[in-house]
């Protein structure tokens, strides 16, 4: 039920879809419904093991699921909602997609077996610029829905050179070589790892992380995005 005091908030601070600029409606969440139900979904969690996001880290590190909710591209409005999240002050945005991913995920069982989340962290300068990490937001709503415990010291970034925005692949691979290192090894070992991204685009940042976090030894990894650049 929707309390009087979330009433009142709604009619004295009513909120815009982040999408649509559109006002939203007392039982709406960042999205209006009608941009939700045009939100470009992959629907890559109904096959997750073998689509084209999880074969863009096919050789690079052995991936046992992958899935984003929706496509990304920028300039698009559905940009908007990556774009507010982390330059907006809108933190918000990610733990309620975050929310809505792992509830649309879980009927298809992408989160069975897995034991921990670890989102990508933020370098030191990014977060104290920011005030908070995205993919951190995101884990926070994914954690809500399936009771997977965040684990976000296992992994730290030790270097950064320039965001990933305007590079090539051959650029972005090498802007982030060595950039991060496992902290907590022997509580990773031998577990099923979800590692969580705001947006995978060429697969870069995420393999490098991951190739820290392979320093544990016996490890599995899956991955999960808000979105994905076709």
């Amino acid at each position: 039920m929707i309390s009087f005091w979330h009433r009142l908030l709604n009619l004295l601070s009513p909120q815009a879809c982040v999408v649509c600029g559109l006002r939203l409606g007392i039982d709406e969440e960042v999205l209006c419904t009608t941009c939700n139900l045009h939100l470009p979904r992959t629907f890559f969690s109904s096959m997750p093991y073998d689509n084209p996001m999880a074969r863009r880290f096919w050789g690079h590190f052995p991936i046992e699921r992958a899935a984003a909710l929706f496509y990304y591209e920028a300039g698009s409005q559905v940009s908007n909602l990556i774009h507010d999240l982390k330059y907006h002050q809108r933190p918000d945005i990610g733990v309620v997609m975050g929310r809505m991913t792992a509830e649309e995920f879980r009927p298809d069982g992408f989160f069975d077996g897995i034991d921990l989340i670890v989102p990508i962290p933020l370098a030191k300068k990014r977060f104290r610029q920011r005030g908070y990490n995205q993919s951190m937001e995101i884990a926070r709503g994914v954690a809500e829905v399936t009771g997977l415990p965040i684990d976000d010291h296992a992994v730290e970034r030790v270097s950064f050179t320039g965001s990933q925005t305007h590079k090539n692949l051959q650029e972005r691979m090498a802007n982030v070589e060595n950039a991060f290192r496992c902290t907590h090894k022997t509580a990773l070992s031998g577990r099923h790892v979800l590692v969580i991204d705001d947006i995978v685009t060429s697969g870069a940042t995420v393999s490098a992380c991951v190739e820290a976090l392979l320093e544990a030894g016996d490890l599995k990894v899956s991955v999960l995005s808000l979105g994905v650049v076709k």
